[in-house]
């Protein structure tokens, strides 16, 4: 597990986390099956928390309008 599981990662870390193309992670948050955070700038990030429980196998929390 992270040290900081709010810590953000960006959709090519997550990309890389689970071996799959970077729109792939955006295509998943679109269909809410991960969280993310906007950027000041408009781009997603991702909380590593969430993205180690879908990892795991878990479900992560609801996404919350952003």
């Amino acid at each position: 597990m992270s040290k900081d599981p709010d810590r953000l990662l960006t959709p090519r870390e997550v990309a890389a986390m689970f071996r799959v193309d970077p729109k792939t992670v955006t295509r998943w948050a679109q269909a809410g099956k991960l969280q993310y955070v906007r950027t000041l700038g408009g781009h997603r990030r991702y909380r590593a928390g969430d993205v180690e429980a879908l990892l795991a196998g878990e479900h992560p929390r609801m996404p919350h309008a952003s």
